[in-house]
């Protein structure tokens, strides 16, 4: 913690104040995990936020050159701990755009599924979590009961809770077990039946709704100057949905169930509706994906692929709507088994950076309402 003096000017003439830099981590319980907010204070006002940030970096679009096709798959899968399919997926997506390799109908309508239901998985830890910062603890208990629903049957198709290494370039590492899909509709249909606790629990609470309503308002000029995405960018009346907009997977034929979730206030609240919201779609879309599975007759789930696989000489870009956002992968390949380059966008690294515009003027008090509204993976942040 450091001071800074500095003269203002008023009617009575010159006179001095200090202002005060406070550093908010990198290990700190208002931070999420490693990662560092350097602010200037006028009292209790935040006049300069500065996020800062690193402290988890691993190298990984570096170590990308120095792994083959399969191998990259693991690296991708893990800085965004809570999103591993998603993150897996747009790898494998970008390396088959490159092959011009078309994906078996059986394992798009698996991926689909999967990548709705990590989707589950992301916001509910950050729909128990978020209430936990301001306050409330048991919304996160009822979210980690759902959570375990979900996992099991995640877990059960690809032997991983967190970091399932299911995709492939090509399709699926392996068909969906016997009776599988008879298990995760049922998983599906309890989860449902109780997401209802949230809207009773949190946003029927007046003093949820005290903390968040109004308390950083984020603006859609904010928004597209950031490059911010994801139920966040939604959250201020941003309507963009890849899923809806460049369809991928299976989503151009579910777009009688997909729903783009918006608002138009922009504030703390406004981004925990979306996400509260768009996680009801989640799980609409994931059972959609179930009868759709159950209609088609037993087919492959991925392509035969050579012993060393070499991408053709050129570049590709790909881009996915996962959980936090507009994931991107910039592939160039040099026509050898490992990426020449390959560029990750990360939707929490843009994200974050909006706290140099939300952040200012409002009070240290509210500094954790809207930093926990943001809705980040540190992992994700630093890559």
């Amino acid at each position: 913690m450091t001071e800074t003096t500095r003269t203002t000017v008023g009617i009575g003439g010159a006179a001095e104040s200090t202002d005060m830099v406070l550093n908010i981590g990198p290990q700190h319980p208002s931070t999420h995990g490693v990662l560092r907010l350097r602010l200037v204070l006028d009292g209790e006002v935040i006049r300069e936020a500065e996020p800062v940030v690193g402290y988890m970096h691993r190298g990984a679009e570096k170590l990308f050159e120095a792994r083959d096709y399969r191998q990259i798959v693991m690296l991708a899968n893990r800085h965004d701990w809570l999103s591993a399919f998603s993150n897996e997926l747009g790898v494998v997506m970008a390396v088959e755009r490159m092959l011009g390799m078309e994906v078996p109908e059986r394992a798009v309508w698996a991926r689909t599924l999967l990548a709705e239901l990590n989707r589950v998985l992301n916001h509910l830890m950050f729909l128990g979590s978020y209430p936990l910062e301001l306050g409330g603890i048991t919304p996160v208990f009822y979210a980690f009961r759902e959570r375990e629903e979900l996992q099991n049957v995640m877990e059960e198709v690809s032997g991983g809770r967190m970091h399932y290494m299911f995709n492939r370039v090509g399709g699926l590492k392996e068909d969906l077990p016997a009776g599988w899909t008879d298990r995760a509709r049922r998983a599906v249909a309890q989860v449902r039946s109780r997401m209802d606790v949230f809207d009773r629990l949190v946003l029927g609470n007046e003093i949820f709704r005290g903390r968040t309503r109004g308390v950083g308002v984020l603006s859609p000029r904010t928004v597209h100057a950031y490059g911010v995405s994801g139920p966040i960018a939604r959250a201020s009346g941003v309507d963009f949905d890849l899923r809806r907009d460049e369809p991928y997977l299976a989503y151009g034929e579910l777009g009688d169930t997909l729903t783009v979730v918006t608002r138009e206030e922009g504030d703390c609240l406004a981004r925990f509706e979306c996400l509260l919201e768009q996680t009801h779609n989640a799980l609409a879309l994931a059972d959609a994906c179930l009868d759709r599975l159950t209609e088609l007759p037993p087919g492959p789930v991925n392509q035969r692929l050579p012993k060393v696989l070499k991408a053709p000489e050129g570049h590709t870009y790909a881009w996915t709507e996962n959980p936090l956002g507009i994931n991107g992968y910039y592939l160039v390949s040099k026509g050898e088994k490992t990426p020449y380059r390959l560029k990750l966008r990360s939707a929490s690294f843009n994200n974050i950076q909006a706290l140099t515009e939300l952040l200012p003027g409002t009070q240290v008090a509210d500094m954790v309402a809207i930093l926990g509204s943001l809705f980040f993976v540190v992992g994700d942040i630093d890559k």
